[in-house]
């Protein structure tokens, strides 16, 4: 069973706050006019908003209960359901029938690829799918120097996230521990479910890994791999990377000479 497979359940209410990214996405994909392949889809979360602006998309991701619920939401909320098409597939390693005008890989998806090597079969597989002008847009956070150095690996207060339906809230806690030599890090959720009354209901854990990259190796990695930067964003409101920024939002286009 997939690691995500048992995160399905919960993951729409304990990152329901993400949502900064959509309106971002839903114009790149707008522009590019379709079809748009997401790698790392998850339940929908921008895959199915995608699809209701009228946008052709398939949504991958290797876990199928994700796309199982991603499929159940959206007969609930996409108006034409032929615009969406959802895959179980590797983003390490795919062939499809299809290229695509844009492909996207949203919310730190390209960091669950922990080896150059896996890094790199993925934007091999993206570049042989995109067509001419086709673009690939992924984002990763600016490593934080301070936290990576933090020797100490104690659970830290994330949020809080209300249950409109089953009521009381889930408490998140994320805990980190980081592999600077490999630039890994092994992150633990916790996630407890506390009723109205104040009482711990359920915990559940949920770990994982990532690979963090630094701005340069991202670029001289998407250079190797046949890419060129198209532009490269600081925030989703397309205000350019600078030494403030906190987010790497990368738009890339296959090299003229591949």
């Amino acid at each position: 069973m997939n690691l995500f497979d048992d995160w399905s359940d919960i993951y729409d209410l304990v990152y329901s706050w993400k949502r900064d990214d959509i309106p971002f996405y839903i114009e790149e994909a707008l522009k590019s006019g379709g079809p748009v392949l997401e790698l790392g889809c998850g339940t929908g979360r921008v895959t199915i908003p995608i699809a209701d602006s009228g946008i052709y998309i398939y949504g991958m991701d290797f876990s199928t209960k994700m796309i199982e619920m991603a499929r159940l939401k959206s007969t609930l909320h996409v108006k034409q359901l032929s615009n969406v098409n959802w895959l179980v597939g590797d983003m390490r390693e795919f062939s499809l029938d299809q290229k695509f005008s844009l492909i996207i890989i949203p919310f730190r998806g390209f960091m669950s690829l922990l080896t150059i090597g896996e890094q790199r079969s993925c934007l091999n597989c993206v570049r042989d799918h995109l067509e001419p002008g086709g673009k690939l847009i992924l984002d990763l956070f600016v490593p934080d120097i301070d936290l990576i150095s933090d020797v100490e690996d104690t659970p830290f207060h994330f949020g809080d996230v209300y249950d409109e339906e089953g009521g009381g809230k889930l408490v998140v806690w994320h805990q980190n521990s980081f592999d600077t030599y490999n630039q890994i890090n092994s992150a633990r959720s916790i996630i407890e479910k506390v009723t109205s009354g104040g009482f711990v209901e359920w915990k559940k854990y949920m770990d994982f890994q990532i690979r963090y990259s630094h701005r340069f190796e991202m670029q001289y990695l998407a250079e190797l791999s046949g890419f060129e930067i198209y532009d490269l964003y600081g925030n989703y409101n397309k205000v350019q990377f600078d030494e403030q920024s906190t987010e790497m939002i990368w738009i890339l286009v296959p090299s003229i000479s591949e």
